[in-house]
């Protein structure tokens, strides 16, 4: 254990094999905490074993209490990725852990599976909707899942299956290095196996002939929303995600979410992005919580609130859609403040009063003013013709 560091994080393998290190760092602990799976692997310590407390996020405020003692936890393969490593590292300083990590579920998979983890999409399932796995759905893709327990391959074959992939290929790796070892595969519309709870999903994204997949570009169709006609259509949400420039980690105010199809297709685009919608009416917050599950980014944060009362205490944003309530006075300001530099703001206007709110702004601010018309073929009799939505005037502004 390094000088001055009093927390040590362990990950294990299947078979509870342990490198000298790790042995010595359990030698000096006076305290372990771990799963009664890890503490059957590790085989006997002296220190007090701790099984983790219910709920789970007590656990920081035990470790707490015991800063200035040895502690160890034991953790899983490797705890730094999905694992309980990254939520340790909001507690407590680097300066305080020795993190010693063993090789990950994921690395063990790709090694039985012959894949090239770089080439594969590597998520957790685990204590998270399973429809999660959606925006990692496109043809070819190779997918490896940490999962909750042995209904997971079920509902994932399910979801596949309903998506128009199911001859994916889906196999499950159970217990890897240790003596439970097993491997089972089959196809995911006619998945019937029967599996342990601790395993690895592995899935070969097969799709029928023809079959669409949503791509997480921005500009998903309409129809792939459950929406009541007032929303955000396809061509000015495309520009309207441009403008709002979607990047990993970024946190976006969607303001009047509606259906959620912004904010959704802003989740979509780039990883650990998180969205708050604001939307006070009943029935389109709940369309933007059912889109939100269908598309695979069940974490947007839609609150039944509006601006700026609902903003109160939310996280300092990236970006902001303005996308209703543009009347209300003083939101254009509030929202300039709120934002860090660099962020982005971007309001759509489709009515006069709107248009002369975001005409204020740009005069005050700078930023861009653009004039957006979209206009579809449709039958008109036997023939076709052009049939216009209604224009958009977007401002788009990016603080200094």
């Amino acid at each position: 254990m390094t000088s001055g560091k009093w927390l040590s994080l362990i990950g294990m393998g299947e078979d509870g094999s342990l490198p000298s290190a790790a042995r010595h760092m359990l030698s000096e602990a006076e305290v372990i905490y771990g799963g009664a799976r890890h503490f059957e692997l590790v085989g006997p310590v002296s220190a007090e074993q701790r099984t983790w407390p219910s709920p789970f996020s007590d656990v920081y405020d035990h470790l707490k209490a015991l800063r200035g003692k040895k502690v160890a936890v034991l953790a899983t393969g490797d705890p730094q990725w999905f694992g309980i490593g990254s939520t340790l590292a909001k507690h407590f300083p680097a300066s305080e852990m020795d993190v010693l990590p063993s090789l990950s579920a994921f690395q063990l998979a790709a090694s039985r599976l012959g894949w090239a983890v770089q080439d594969t999409e590597c998520l957790s399932l685990h204590g998270r909707p399973v429809e999660t796995l959606k925006p990692s759905l496109y043809p070819s893709a190779q997918i490896l899942a940490l999962t909750s327990n042995s209904e997971t391959p079920t509902r994932v074959a399910d979801i596949l299956t309903d998506a128009g992939f199911g001859p994916s290929r889906m196999t499950v790796l159970e217990h890897m290095g240790g003596a439970q070892e097993r491997i089972v595969s089959g196809v995911a519309e006619s998945w019937r196996e029967d599996v342990a709870d601790f395993h690895t999903l592995a899935i070969e994204v097969r799709s029928t002939p023809g079959q669409r997949f949503l791509a997480v570009t921005p500009g998903l169709s309409d129809d792939a929303f459950h929406h009541d006609g007032k929303m955000t259509k396809r061509e000015i949400r495309a520009v309207t995600l441009s403008a709002l420039e979607p990047h990993p980690g970024a946190v976006l105010w969607d303001i009047g979410a509606g259906c959620g199809s912004v904010g959704i297709e802003w989740l979509r685009a780039a990883p650990r992005t998180k969205a708050i919608g604001l939307e006070p009416h009943d029935e389109r917050r709940a369309m933007a919580d059912l889109n939100a599950l269908e598309l695979g980014v069940p974490q947007f944060d839609v609150r039944n609130a509006s601006a700026p009362d609902g903003l109160d205490g939310l996280p300092t944003p990236d970006a902001i859609f303005i996308g209703g309530g543009l009347t209300t006075p003083g939101i254009v300001e509030i929202c300039h403040k709120a934002l860090k530099p660099g962020g982005r703001l971007v309001a759509n206007a489709v009515t006069l009063e709107g248009e002369a709110v975001i005409q204020s702004a740009w005069t005050t601010f700078g930023g861009e003013l653009t004039r957006l018309s979209v206009q579809r073929a449709s039958a008109v009799g036997g023939l076709t013709g052009w049939r216009p939505l209604m224009p958009v005037t977007q401002w788009s502004f990016v603080k200094s």
